[in-house]
């Protein structure tokens, strides 16, 4: 199954940041945009999110744009939906506490 991801790199942390009205999700990561280095990111980062092997998530379009299609293995889009969506959530509570 595949998933649009809009790519924020060069960022001050790693991390996934919402959805977009348009349905796609929204992630920044530290790494900048050279020598594929972003797109390592981003894979690392969403195997990590969705609790799987790096070699099950690859970027499958987009690689020298901002606009992104990860090719995910061995999910279904409703599960990989439900972990990024429980993901965000706990990094949105994380942030809550933060200031306490």
């Amino acid at each position: 199954m595949r998933l649009s991801l809009r790519v924020q790199p060069g960022a001050r942390r790693t991390a996934l940041l919402g959805r977009l009205s348009n349905g796609d999700w929204k992630v920044a990561v530290a790494a900048p945009p050279i020598d594929g280095r972003a797109n390592e990111a981003v894979v690392e980062l969403m195997s990590e999110l969705l609790g799987l092997k790096r070699r099950q998530v690859a970027v499958a379009r987009g690689t020298s744009s901002r606009d992104k299609l990860i090719e995910i293995e061995g999910l279904r889009e409703s599960e990989a939906n439900a972990r990024l969506e429980a993901a965000l959530a706990s990094e949105r509570n994380a942030g809550d506490t933060r200031g306490e």
